[in-house]
């Protein structure tokens, strides 16, 4: 993969929704008082998302001041909502989607990311000996949380501090189009940070471009597992297999211990989560939270987030059996792999804390 420092990317596009930067050269964002305000009350971390976009970017159908004012208010956000939906007359945000862009990557990581992670979630990366200088790769971790998915965001400002990496991540589908997502977050948001759609063409697609792919191989399973299986891993998807053997990528395994106390406590009700059309329900004791701040639907509780870089797993298929059924049989091998590891990592963190 190309280094950050040798990608080139076009600032000057047509399209105003690629999306077209406000100027030809912005100074990076600084942290204002609010900013530092909204970074330790939780309800603000929605309104930081959404100003370093504006910084950056044309955001005509935006939020503003007065409704960000009022997301700090206890059920302020509704009203905020109803203003901003008239304002923008009676419609929902324009959903023109632009493309990943590097340059915006690199901004919001080392602008916004770095302080949550740093003074927040206290990510750490361990046996970095582990970790390739380059790629393509395809990083495979357990997922949890049932929350935004702050175990990937910060594992990639990790990879991208240690390495210098630009990655890009495979997201729920949840994260591009359903509706609460299009009304907190910028049009296109998730994939100009370079988030992928969680489908095989596109997965395949961004494979083929051979970059370092940030995978869950439980897909939505991990995070909606709820708190009773937090330790626990369910079943690996073999897609992410048989496209590291026909495209010959390496498979590196990460460990993420803490990411389960993102949201604690939770249970997922999926009658009522299928009928409202989301990814996961979490209910627990921190719902009367959400319902009275619905802005913090991208925070998540305090944790302090371990990565542990396994091995490269080099996949090897053997053509004298259905490559689908080695593909599942190898991807569940891998699965055993982690439990065991995420055990006896368990088993060395309790004696350390």
């Amino acid at each position: 993969m190309e280094s950050a420092q040798a990608i080139v990317i076009n600032q000057h596009s047509d399209n105003l929704f690629n999306p077209q930067l406000k100027k030809t050269s912005v100074e990076g964002y600084k942290f204002s008082w609010f900013d530092w305000f909204c970074l330790w009350f939780p309800p603000g971390w929605l309104i930081l998302f959404n100003r370093h976009w504006q910084h950056y970017h044309k955001d005509p159908d935006g939020w503003n001041w007065l409704e960000y004012v009022l997301f700090l208010i206890p059920c302020g956000f509704y009203l905020a909502l109803f203003i901003r939906w008239l304002r923008l007359g009676c419609r929902s945000p324009r959903s023109e989607v632009g493309e990943f862009n590097p340059n915006y990557q690199k901004a919001f990581r080392d602008e916004i990311i770095a302080p949550i992670v740093q003074y927040y979630f206290r990510g750490e990366l361990n046996t970095i000996e582990n970790l390739p200088q380059t790629g393509p790769i395809i990083v495979a971790m357990n997922h949890a949380g049932m929350c935004f998915p702050w175990d990937f965001l910060t594992l990639g400002y990790l990879l991208g501090k240690t390495r210098g990496w630009l990655v890009q991540s495979l997201a729920g589908v949840s994260l591009f189009d359903h509706t609460w997502v299009i009304w907190w977050l910028p049009p296109g948001w998730s994939k100009v940070l370079g988030g992928v759609r969680a489908e095989l063409n596109d997965f395949e697609a961004v494979v083929q471009e051979r970059k370092i792919i940030l995978y869950a191989p439980e897909g939505l399973r991990g995070p909606r597992k709820g708190w009773a299986k937090r330790y626990q891993l369910e079943k690996f998807d073999l897609s992410f297999i048989q496209l590291s053997q026909c495209y010959e990528i390496p498979i590196l395994p990460v460990i993420c211990i803490g990411n389960e106390n993102l949201h604690p406590w939770t249970i997922n009700i999926k009658k009522l989560q299928r009928l409202l059309n989301l990814p996961f329900l979490p209910i627990s004791p921190l719902m009367p939270l959400f319902i009275l701040f619905p802005s913090m639907g991208v925070w998540a509780m305090r944790s302090h987030l371990r990565y542990y870089i396994q091995p490269l797993y080099m996949t090897h298929l053997n053509s004298n059996k259905s490559k689908k059924t080695e593909a599942y049989q190898k991807a569940q091998q891998l699965r055993d792999k982690l439990y065991s590891q995420i055990n006896q990592l368990l088993g060395i963190t309790a004696i350390f804390n």
